[in-house]
């Protein structure tokens, strides 16, 4: 059976010049704050609040995770990074009608304000930057809220798959990249009840709660549908998949609804016929 992303053309990635990278970016940023400035969505500000009584989702990532290649130097560095984050952005409360934008909460890392040199992806490839390891905070935030009845305003997916998948707990993607500022994560609460977010630290991992000030009815269940690899013509290989979620009533189990939340395609960095 033909898959469904057989007439999604691929392109092999162009690198660009590090001036044009350059000036592409601060394009962008001015953009995002004029937007956000122009903007008549009502954001979530930081507050000071003791917690929601329910839980409606918890995760929790791998903080140091071994990978080919890579300083392990850089992933400690990235504690450091998801801690000063974190900060901004622990139990906020996102008020009905309100949207939860990363960046305008968090600010730009800066190594002025603590931020240490972290591992980046440019071009497909690991590097080093300031502030760089703040995508696993993204990657749990999109988690939870896939799990919720926030709604996905503005979420980017990686353009790479960079890292074959060892020990991966989640599909495919089901994380969200981020780079200041206008590549955001934002979700927006569409319910007349208040949601917030809630982070903390074990020795291993990081982890997160999604709260509410009542207890959910319905439980969610995200899943991968219409996974492909394809070898293209260009020599390279593309990963795609369609990520997909039912809403079940927690009570009785039944389903209510079978959403389409997204599809990805990615370059795939690795070699899927030869590396495990």
């Amino acid at each position: 059976m033909p898959s469904p992303f057989d007439s999604i053309p691929v392109a092999k990635h162009i690198k660009r010049s590090p001036l044009r990278r350059w000036l592409g970016r601060q394009f962008y940023i001015a953009k995002r704050w004029y937007q956000w400035n122009k903007s008549d969505a009502k954001f979530a500000t930081p507050q000071p609040e003791t917690l929601l009584p329910y839980l409606i989702k918890k995760h929790q990532s791998l903080l140091l995770r071994p990978l080919k290649n890579v300083d392990m130097q850089l992933q400690r560095n990235k504690i450091t990074n998801l801690t000063l984050a974190v900060e901004k952005i622990n139990r906020v409360v996102i008020e009905p009608g309100e949207t939860f934008s990363f960046w305008k909460l968090v600010g730009k890392p800066t190594a002025r304000k603590g931020y240490l040199t972290g591992l980046v992806l440019q071009d497909g490839q690991a590097r080093e930057g300031i502030g760089g390891g703040l995508c696993q905070l993204g990657n749990l935030l999109y988690w939870m809220a896939l799990h919720s009845p926030l709604e996905v305003k503005e979420r980017y997916r990686h353009g790479f798959d960079v890292f074959p998948d060892v020990n991966r707990t989640i599909p495919f993607g089901c994380g969200a990249t981020l780079s200041y500022n206008y590549i955001d994560l934002q979700l927006y609460n569409p319910t007349d009840q208040p949601f917030q977010l809630v982070f903390s630290f074990s020795d291993t991992h990081l982890q997160g709660q999604l709260r509410g000030s009542v207890a959910s009815d319905l439980e969610y269940q995200v899943y991968e549908s219409k996974h492909l690899m394809r070898g293209e013509i260009w020599g390279g290989y593309t990963r795609h998949n369609q990520i997909r979620r039912k809403v079940l009533n927690k009570l009785t189990g039944e389903e209510i609804a079978d959403e389409w939340v997204t599809e990805n395609h990615a370059i795939m960095m690795y070699n899927p016929l030869l590396e495990k």
